[in-house]
């Protein structure tokens, strides 16, 4: 059975020119420095955000904790939002890999301020750590957006404070998507930048990490010993060199399709959407007042082909991408008004 996956933008399988690069990749050794592919892809990257190297890495979360790790001694503290990824979704990896400790700032929404975070920057005391990273997340994990005045208060706060500022950019081009933007314009407020090939780009595996010409140099050597040298990665990076040059141009569809499951999602009785925070591809919404149980939502959309994640925080998700279309959107409602109507007799 072909599913419509709502679960997340990770679900997006290869398209078949991906799949034609991948097979046709010319590759060679990464850790010896000689995969022409992912020399290509790392250079390509680099540019795409304005700094002068990039590395690829497997993963978003190995992404963040290498760079994390790379900025900071052991024993320093990283200021950061307290809903964040790397405070939420990463398994406390920041204590136990990079071996520094998290202050975290309660936001708007996720987006905090320049004056919060001068406030949880340490004073130079022999019982305090010392503040070694600032991290800032766009767009954010709950489908909202950073504006480019806060980031660039917070980095022009960083800079004369001589704290480094790291973005997890996870979905950075889906921000850039949003705010109207080049990629640059965001990622000229930080110091390094992560960002992934695998969420809503349909690379099969990657992330990138970019900043100086040294920190990827120090970076790359933290790479090999996370485990994450890499040898014949060339044909991941074929992968990723369509992610970057096709596929960014395409997310405001799944911006557009992420507007048209919240609306038509509104129009039923006793679900609640959170309509003002749609800056990306993810819709939040609460159907408590439907009186259906979320678990029994996620069966009952399985037996018709859908897949979605149960609540979290009292909130369902649906993240649109790649793979599922307008049509799809109007048989996902279509079903879930069937559902509904089925409990109420």
């Amino acid at each position: 059975m072909n599913y419509i996956d709502l679960r997340s933008d990770t679900v997006t399988a290869p398209t078949e020119e991906m799949r034609i690069a991948m097979y046709k990749a010319e590759v060679g050794d990464d850790v010896y420095l000689d995969d022409p592919t992912m020399i290509e892809l790392e250079t390509y990257a680099a540019d795409l955000v304005g700094k002068e190297a990039a590395l690829f890495v497997p993963s978003g979360t190995f992404g963040n904790q290498l760079s994390l790790m790379t900025h900071c001694r052991r024993g320093d503290e990283v200021i950061l939002g307290d809903d964040c990824h790397i405070v939420m979704h990463e398994v406390g990896a920041s204590s136990v890999i990079a071996g520094v400790q998290l202050r975290t700032i309660t936001g708007f929404k996720g987006e905090f301020s320049a004056e919060q975070v001068e406030a949880k920057i340490r004073d130079n005391d022999i019982h305090f750590p010392s503040t070694g990273l600032i991290s800032v997340e766009n767009a954010l994990s709950n489908g909202r957006t950073i504006s480019l005045r806060t980031m660039k208060e917070i980095h022009t706060l960083a800079k004369s404070r001589w704290i480094p500022v790291h973005l997890d950019g996870a979905r950075l081009f889906n921000a850039a998507s949003y705010l109207n933007v080049d990629p640059k314009e965001i990622t000229q407020y930080c110091d390094s930048v992560m960002f992934c090939l695998s969420k809503g780009l349909c690379a099969p595996v990657g992330s990138m990490v970019a900043g100086s010409k040294s920190f990827i140099a120090r970076a790359r050597k933290g790479r090999k010993l996370m485990g994450g040298g890499l040898r014949q990665s060339g044909f991941l990076a074929a992968a990723g060199l369509v992610a970057l040059k096709k596929m960014r141009g395409r997310l405001d569809i799944d911006h557009k399709n992420a507007l048209l499951v919240a609306y038509e999602l509104s129009k039923i009785e006793g679900i609640k959407v959170r309509l003002e925070d749609i800056h990306i591809n993810m819709v939040y919404f609460d159907m408590k007042e439907t009186g259906f149980s979320s678990d029994k939502l996620v069966k009952e959309f399985l037996s018709k082909g859908i897949k979605i994640n149960g609540e979290d925080g009292g909130e369902i998700r649906f993240v649109t991408n790649y793979w599922v279309s307008e049509e799809d959107i109007h048989y996902v409602i279509k079903s879930l008004k069937e559902i509904l109507e089925m409990n109420k007799v």
